[in-house]
């Protein structure tokens, strides 16, 4: 990590020798150190670390990008220039109105000396416990703990400076035997609060109850979505339709239906990343405020996400949503909930006269993207569940379903939501969900 003091003594040099009628730079360092293990031992330990600065150069309506990732003053200085060299070959942007202006930005924590300060050993350590736990079980372990510190600092000629520090915690611990698997995970902060007993008895046990798997026959099931596999679903709904973009171009499943239900009334579902249940980014990558958006609220289709360019296009705000320059995906949410129930997992269950519990979703597709359907198999824990109690496994299935269909026939909500691929998410209980095969 550069640390602020650098960083922003680099960031203000560019700045400062620039003939740009208006320059931005980003500058994102990561640090990770990862540790994977498979067969029941660790088999790989690494660490890497690499810094990018991007920059963006602007003469009038005309915009050139350029990045290195080399952090010395001179190679940054020739990546400014190779950014004003080509924002002056580009044709103009009659849509482009300006980078942000200021705003003051809120402050929150995300990082954890802790983390930073992870060790090798220390996350060998954690990997001893969960291969021991798993052989007294006769499972076999895998999976990944991976620490992450970052940066990110961004400012621009008018007045923009942000500076934000991170660490992110994943752990995924996959138990197997020759004829069961089963999954779980951890995502966070600090790692002084991975409970990594818990995570691997999760895992374990799926694995304990799914020896011996059945067959299910293709078709239409009422489901119970674990909050992995919610995640799954929320994140697609990010990428093929929250966007300002996708909904200005016609191609978002709320394109013309902002005010419409398009899901069952108790989903909500928003973007904050300000939120600090989830993993916290108080400003987007132009240095904008994040705001919380609510996407579908009560199942009715409210709002988009906006980053400048966008919000120009409709004489808006950004909503703090911009991705890093040069960006062809536009505003996506990044830091998304959906709202809890009251059930509990029992409950779950129990609503059920027969249908399948879902632990996650792998390989999944999309087929028809602005009806909102994917396709993709069930993996790690697929449970029958018959007359309210849960039982035999069964053979991994193939979904193919909409998601906001789907999404229409939500009927509980778990009341204890969890950090899965960076959406904070209950399990859900879902009337129909098809599988095909």
């Amino acid at each position: 990590m550069l640390g602020k003091d650098r960083a922003l003594q680099l960031l203000e040099e560019t700045l400062s020798r620039s003939s740009a009628d208006q320059m931005e730079v980003l500058i994102i360092t990561e640090g990770t150190s990862v540790t994977r293990f498979a067969n029941s031992m660790i088999h790989q330990n690494i660490a890497e670390s690499n810094a990018k600065v991007g920059i963006r150069s602007v003469i009038g309506k005309r915009i050139g990008s350029a990045s290195t990732n080399r952090v010395e003053p001179e190679q940054v200085r020739a990546a400014a220039d190779r950014s004003l060299a080509l924002a002056r070959l580009q044709t103009e942007n009659a849509d482009f109105v300006s980078l942000p202006n200021p705003q003051p930005l809120p402050s929150v924590r995300a990082f954890s000396l802790t983390t930073d300060g992870s060790t090798p050993e220390a996350r060998a350590a954690i990997v001893e416990g969960i291969v021991t736990m798993g052989r007294q079980e006769k499972c076999a372990v895998s999976g990944v703990l991976s620490v992450e510190s970052s940066e990110i600092i961004v400012g621009n000629s008018l007045g923009v400076r942000g500076y934000h520090p991170a660490t992110t915690v994943l752990l995924n611990v996959i138990a197997s035997d020759e004829t069961a698997s089963g999954y779980a995970h951890w995502m966070g902060v600090d790692v002084s609060r991975l409970d990594h007993k818990a995570v691997a008895w999760t895992a374990i046990e799926k694995c304990i109850l799914g020896r011996r798997p059945t067959t299910a026959d293709p078709g239409e099931y009422e489901v119970v979505l674990e909050p992995p596999a919610v995640a799954d679903l929320l994140s697609f709904l990010a990428y093929l339709g929250f966007g300002a973009n996708a909904v200005q171009e016609g191609r978002s499943f709320m394109a013309g239906k902002l005010g419409s239900r398009i899901t069952g009334e108790q989903i909500s579902i928003w973007d904050d990343g300000q939120d600090a249940r989830g993993i916290p980014l108080p400003f987007d990558f132009e240095g904008v405020p994040k705001q919380r958006v609510d996407l579908i609220k009560n199942g009715v289709a409210n709002a988009a996400v906006y980053d400048s360019y966008y919000a120009g296009k409709e004489g808006k705000q950004s909503t703090g949503h911009a991705l890093p320059a040069p960006n062809t995906y536009g505003p996506i949410p990044i830091n998304m909930f959906l709202g809890t129930g009251t059930a509990s997992r029992d409950d779950l269950i129990r609503s059920i006269r027969r249908g399948l519990l879902v632990t996650r979703f792998h390989y999944t597709n999309i087929v028809q993207p602005k009806e909102t359907v994917i396709t993709g198999m069930t993996r790690d824990g697929t449970f029958l569940i018959e007359n309210g109690r849960l039982g035999a496994s069964v053979k991994n299935l193939r979904f193919t379903q909409s998601i906001l269909e789907a999404l229409d026939t939500a009927e509980l909500i778990g009341a204890e939501a969890v950090l899965a691929d960076r959406c904070f998410v209950p399990a859900i209980k879902l009337k129909r969900f098809t599988f095909t095969s």
